[in-house]
């Protein structure tokens, strides 16, 4: 189904099915509520007396009737006036009065309304009789409407009396010959009949009963029966409806069902190509903003509904016309709702966002690219234009404008003293302003001035200290060997026995090689600092280099008894370096560790491949404690003894480091403890680089 799932054809069969469904939908809803003038509740109930179709027929009879006695009465007794609604009435004057008020010239403000309203009753007689004479006549439509309904009612005889007046259709007036019948209500002396008792279990009774809940039944009497055949047609009628009722029901329960299913089909599928795609594909009906789709669908639903409602006297065969256009428009922007909830751009897909979005932008690009005077500009038209626009709420534009120039004041006023700060030095405060307007951007460079500054500073401060301590350190280191020098020459020229000569001459080579030693560590570490120094790229096999290397120095290693333990990968990998460059770098840090790692150790040498770079790891123990920095270790003339007794110049590492970073590469060390880590990472060689 993956294959098939996303497919064009598949939504548009899927979408055509959901046009089907929501056609039978329509047509189960028209053949039982229009076309057989019943509801789906019939499909519900077990018996005729328990319907709601019982209880509509029966309860427009006891209305009428208890209309008539308990408010009507008789003709006379409307036109006395006496069925008007106390209410109504005093609303009516209220209305008459409040017209007099406006419109007449005898109205005076100046007297209390007590003595206005005696004048009003006085000059509008006239208008309240015809008011009045208005009232009465409604209520009189009213008692002939109620009459003429009663007269109506075929197959239903009744009886209401008030103990005056008497509304019947029938020359029974016995509560005994009412109880002949199939089917009656007896309503007398507080008293309620029902008859058969199945009436009493209808869930709707309440609605014919709640008329006679309005009246006093004292002395007034109401009976209901009902004729065999108008039962008959009745419960003929009924079970009909409710055979066309059940079957629409499940034709219903089944349409509703494929909808929801095909729906939510269509919810899930749309915009993507499969599951795994991420990209929402939008096609040209999608451009139409969200709020104006939302507007046509609320727009079309009442159409419809108009349209059915004309053409109800041939409804099945106007409604698959009228459904189905509507309904595919109505569900191609549905479910072009559905793609931008998917893509969560729903409330910035609308014309209202647009419009504001493209009006705050452009305002705020002028206002941002502006100078002061444009903005100045942009203020004074921009604030009266808002005050036209919102008078309805001055105060809260008012306080916002206050708001917005305290925060602008406020942000003056953090530049203005931040900028006193730094002013006497102090290079370390940060001016905190918020935002990312005119001064916040002033804000920042300022900051980033101070920054760059202190950084210049501290560079320079570093600078002095390195220049003070390798002048140092580069006096000392030559000095040691060229007073040896001096010192033994000057033995030389007045020592007289000659068998000393060779002794003197021995230290004099030992002392002179090692002041070479430091003037050609110097040279090349100033050259490698400098970058000065060709580079010849080429394929290596890191692991093969190393190995031959240690066997060059394979005397030292046994003389200081250390244990070189080598792990590499299984697959032969290469770096991309120079070959001479790179062995000067590991010869450096083997130097090293045979200076300073303790006698009879292990030494790790650890190759990694890093998919896009090889990682070269040295890891040794010190003979001697490293109470200094991993980053005072790679500055020039650094040594791991402080006491400064070794052969080392203190550039070994300075070099190494130098050397690899020409070749493109990463060099670190790592000081835990007495465990020295030197880390070389270098760039692998592909074979697109050959």
């Amino acid at each position: 189904m993956k294959k098939y799932s996303h497919l064009f054809i598949t939504k548009i069969v899927v979408f055509i099915i959901a046009i089907i469904c929501v056609i039978g939908v329509m047509q189960a809803v028209v053949e039982v509520e229009v076309e057989n003038d019943a509801e789906f509740s019939n499909a519900m109930e077990d018996h005729y007396f328990q319907s709601w179709s019982y209880v509509k027929e029966s309860g427009e009879l006891v209305k009428n009737l208890t209309m008539l006695i308990e408010e009507y009465k008789n003709e006379n007794h409307i036109l006395s006036g006496v069925t008007i609604d106390e209410d109504e009435w005093i609303r009516e004057k209220e209305n008459l009065f409040s017209d007099y008020r406006h419109r007449s010239s005898s109205y005076n403000p100046q007297l209390s309304e007590e003595k206005n309203y005696e004048t009003f009753t006085q000059e509008y007689a006239d208008e309240i009789k015809q008011l009045k004479d208005k009232m009465i006549k409604d209520d009189l439509k009213e008692y002939h409407l109620h009459l003429q309904n009663l007269e109506e009612s075929e197959g239903q005889l009744y009886y209401a009396s008030d103990g005056i007046n008497v509304f019947t259709n029938t020359t029974i007036t016995e509560r005994k010959q009412f109880e002949t019948y199939p089917s009656y209500l007896i309503f007398e002396d507080y008293k309620q009949e029902f008859f058969p008792k199945e009436i009493k279990e209808n869930d709707n009774l309440y609605r014919l009963t709640q008329h006679l809940d309005q009246i006093d039944p004292e002395n007034k009497a109401i009976y209901v029966a009902f004729e065999t055949a108008y039962l008959n047609s009745e419960i003929k009628e009924w079970q009909e409806n409710k055979v066309i009722a059940t079957k629409n029901l499940y034709k219903l329960a089944w349409f509703l069902g494929g909808f929801i299913l095909s729906f939510c089909y269509l919810v899930l599928v749309i915009g993507r190509k499969s599951f795994n795609d991420q990209e929402l594909h939008y096609h040209t009906f999608n451009k139409l903003y969200n709020d104006i789709n939302i507007a046509i669908c609320l727009v079309l639903i009442p159409i419809w509904a108009v349209l059915i409602e004309e053409a109800s006297e041939k409804i099945d065969v106007f409604l698959i016309p009228i459904t189905v256009p509507i309904t595919t428009v109505l569900l191609i922007l549905l479910l072009s709702l559905v793609k931008h909830l998917k893509s969560k751009t729903f409330f910035k897909h609308t014309l209202i966002f647009s419009l504001i979005y493209k009006l705050v932008t452009f305002v705020g690009e002028v206002y941002r690219s502006g100078g002061v005077g444009i903005k100045t500009i942009l203020i004074v038209i921009g604030y009266p234009m808002l005050i036209a626009l919102t008078f309805f709420m001055f105060p809260v534009t008012i306080g916002i404008a206050a708001w917005f120039a305290f925060k602008k004041v406020k942000s003056f006023k953090a530049l203005q003293d931040g900028v006193e700060i730094i002013k006497d030095g102090n290079l370390d405060h940060r001016i905190e302003v918020s935002g990312k307007g005119e001064f916040g951007r002033l804000a920042s460079n300022i900051n980033g001035i101070t920054d760059g500054l202190k950084k210049s500073v501290d560079r320079e401060l570093k600078s002095e200290r390195l220049k003070t301590e390798l002048i140092t350190n580069v006096s000392h280191d030559i000095r040691t060997p060229l007073t040896s020098i001096i010192t033994y020459v000057d033995l030389l020229k007045n020592e007289k026995d000659s068998s000393k000569f060779e002794e003197f001459i021995e230290v004099l080579e030992q002392k002179s090689k090692r002041l070479k030693i430091l003037t050609d560590d110097l040279f090349e570490a100033t050259k490698a600092s400098s970058g000065n120094i060709p580079v010849t790229y080429e394929k290596i096999d890191i692991t093969s280099l190393i190995t031959q290397g240690l066997g060059e120095v394979n005397d030292d290693i046994q003389k200081l008894e250390l244990d070189f333990k080598l792990n590499y990968p299984k697959n032969k990998v290469y770096i991309l370096a120079d070959g001479k460059l790179l062995w000067r770098s590991i010869e450096n840090l083997l130097s090293n560790i045979f200076k300073y790692a303790a006698e009879g150790s292990r030494v790790y040498i650890d190759i990694e491949d890093l998919d896009n770079e090889i990682l070269v790891t040295f890891k040794n123990i010190s003979a001697t404690e490293l109470n200094i920095s991993a980053d005072e270790l790679m500055e020039r003339f650094k040594r791991g003894d402080e006491s400064r007794t070794s052969q080392g110049s203190g550039l070994g590492l300075s070099i190494a480091k130098d050397l690899v970073e020409i070749q493109k590469g990463r060099f670190n060390i790592h000081v835990d403890g007495d465990l020295f880590k030197a880390i070389i990472s270098l760039p692998k060689y592909k074979s697109n680089n050959e």
